[in-house]
């Protein structure tokens, strides 16, 4: 791994999106400034200056298959993957292992965790979340969100084998009381959900984001422009889809049914979502089944089922930034920034060559 080197001032001069001027931008003491900065060194002039890229659902920590990375090497090695991509911060959407030492190291992507998936008993993919009934979700959510960074992850749905398809996996009254707990410790809730049966109560009791979202009705999205809940579609996982129904289609056929229409429709759903003006950020659920670094073939897929090409982009950048409370390029905020030789709103294939990248002041790449 290349060190990062950290000069005492660095230059910058070319587009900063997404404002589209040309202008020079500062870096000193890690931070971004207007100001000329006295002896900074001119490292990039003529491109284009996009806030750090941002994987709004992700699991460092998670290995390809499902399996456990508990060494520190394993866990770095996939915050690398990220940052190649020129993704500069994660929201890491449940693990099943403490990844706080990644925030000793200054090279690496920002993660702004979930603590683990809070799953109903035999609900859910074994070993990944904590697995509860319904009386003690309210408790749980509390421990979670002290172990997360302002988020909580719950399982909406997952397959009910007595009922062979997709199922909501908590009653209204414990969702609400979850819900209303986490905000209450200061932190926001989010879902799994791949069908649509889960949806209405989760939205009801004040959920603030839905994860993957392929069930999402008419009604719903109306319901969540209305309460301003977010998406994130994954649709890089969505892809998957087809897969998840073979595999189950001998034993629960229902379900598979189920998966092949949630596929066939998951285009439609993005789009219908942002023309009503629900929030929708890029995510690839990288983990498990998806490696990571592949949020240029997100935005991508966001623009395919109907974003225009600088709103897939803001839902990887400077949106998705605002969302989570990070700052894009202005005075006095970290400087993230990755570097384009070509403008990413004309052509979003720019994204998979990410040039010169500066994490926190330091140049990384």
């Amino acid at each position: 791994m290349t060190a990062p080197l950290h000069l005492s001032g660095l230059h910058l001069s070319g587009v900063v999106l997404p404002e589209g001027e040309h202008r020079d931008v500062w870096v000193r003491d890690g931070r971004f400034t207007f100001e000329s900065v006295p002896g900074a060194e001119t490292v990039s002039t003529g491109g284009w200056l996009l806030p750090g890229l941002v994987d709004a659902h992700c699991h460092v920590g998670i290995g390809m298959g499902g399996a456990h990375v508990d060494d520190l090497d394993g866990l770095r090695e996939q915050a690398l993957a990220e940052r190649a991509a020129g993704v500069l911060a994660l929201r890491d959407c449940g693990s099943p292992v403490d990844t706080r030492a990644l925030d000793d190291e200054p090279d690496l992507p920002r993660i702004i965790r979930a603590g683990r998936h809070i799953a109903r008993t035999r609900r859910y993919i074994p070993g990944l979340g904590v697995e509860l009934e319904p009386d003690a979700l309210v408790d749980e959510v509390r421990v979670q969100a002290g172990r997360g960074d302002g988020w909580v992850k719950l399982v909406g749905d997952w397959i009910d084998r007595s009922v062979g398809d997709l199922a909501p996996e908590w009653p209204q009254d414990r969702l609400e009381a979850a819900i209303a707990a986490a905000h209450a410790e200061g932190a926001r809730v989010t879902a799994h959900t791949f069908g649509t049966d889960a949806l209405p109560g989760l939205i009801a009791a004040g959920i603030d984001c839905i994860e993957h979202g392929t069930g999402l009705t008419e009604e719903l999205i109306g319901q969540m422009a209305t309460r301003g809940t977010a998406v994130v579609p994954t649709l890089v996982n969505v892809e998957n889809f087809p897969g998840f129904a073979e595999a189950g289609e001998r034993k629960f056929p229902a379900y598979a049914s189920t998966m092949r229409r949630l596929y066939a429709d998951s285009g439609a759903v993005v789009r219908a979502a942002f023309e009503a003006g629900v929030p929708v950020f890029a995510g690839t659920d990288a983990g498990g089944g998806i490696e990571h670094g592949r949020i240029a073939d997100e935005v991508r897929a966001l623009h395919a089922a109907g974003l225009p090409a600088e709103a897939a982009l803001a839902a990887a950048s400077w949106s998705a930034r605002a969302w989570l409370g990070l700052p894009c390029i202005e005075e006095g905020a970290p400087a993230d920034v990755v570097v384009f030789d070509a403008d990413p709103r004309a052509d979003l294939e720019v994204l998979s060559r990410p040039g010169l990248t500066v994490l926190r002041g330091r140049i990384v790449a």
